[in-house]
């Protein structure tokens, strides 16, 4: 039997892609308050502005290009059970071959009804447009899990996380909650690596390996590592 490894990756890893990482060192995400884009509130004062920022998010997404880093990850698994858990709402792990991925955070290239919760579109252009509508009549919004609202494939992510025999954190400052809090429900035994130039805290744990690396180059060199281990 394949031994399983989580992998929970963040923006560091889209942004080696050239995406934009949105909370930028001032505060803002391209430019806005996260508040006017990304909670409901702001998005029920000005739809238009909401809408907008994610239809030029969804183009540069479409536009970009997985990098090595996703593809040491997709490669993993011809010798591994791969489940990637991420925060990022691009579709740069499915392009580059993953196959088991759970979005925390939403699919940036889905719609979804403000009125019902279950009403999921796939989207084949780049826009949601104010008038759009789903098909009981209500406003469609970026299928996006925004700030306040609750993280609805949490509890499966962690049942992920509970049973891996190798847990990996790429690209991500474990800075955001509850997707930092993953790690924690990782086997006591179990052995992280988390792969990132700066490193974040992770001091609550042992067997703990850092490389102080981006995606492109720290994953295949964790790769070789566990494929020497195992």
């Amino acid at each position: 039997m394949k031994k399983k490894i989580v992998a929970l990756t963040g923006a560091g890893i889209s942004a080696e892609s050239g995406l934009a990482t949105f909370r930028g060192s001032d505060g803002l995400w391209e430019g806005h308050r996260v508040e006017d884009v990304a909670t409901p509130e702001g998005f029920a004062k000005d739809p238009t502005l909401v809408l907008e920022f994610y239809n030029q998010r969804r183009r540069a997404a479409r536009e970009a290009q997985p990098n090595a880093g996703h593809l040491a990850l997709a490669e993993l698994e011809k010798d591994f059970d791969v489940v990637v858990v991420t925060q990022n709402v691009d579709n740069l792990h499915e392009r580059a071959g993953s196959s088991h991925i759970i979005h925390l955070h939403g699919q940036l290239f889905e719609s979804r009804s403000t009125r019902h919760d279950e009403l999921v579109y796939p989207m084949t252009g780049d826009r949601i447009e104010l008038g759009d509508l789903c098909e009981r009549g209500h406003q469609l919004r970026p299928n996006i899990v925004w700030f306040g609202e609750a993280v609805p494939l949490m509890e499966q992510a962690a049942a992920e996380a509970a049973t891996a025999d190798v847990f990996l954190v790429v690209g991500t400052s474990l800075q955001v909650y509850p997707a930092a809090g993953l790690v924690d429900y990782a086997p006591r035994y179990c052995p992280v690596y988390v792969i990132d130039p700066h490193q974040p805290p992770l001091t609550s744990r042992r067997h703990v390996h850092f490389i102080t690396e981006p995606a492109s180059t720290g994953m295949a060199r964790v790769a070789t590592q566990l494929r020497t281990m195992f």
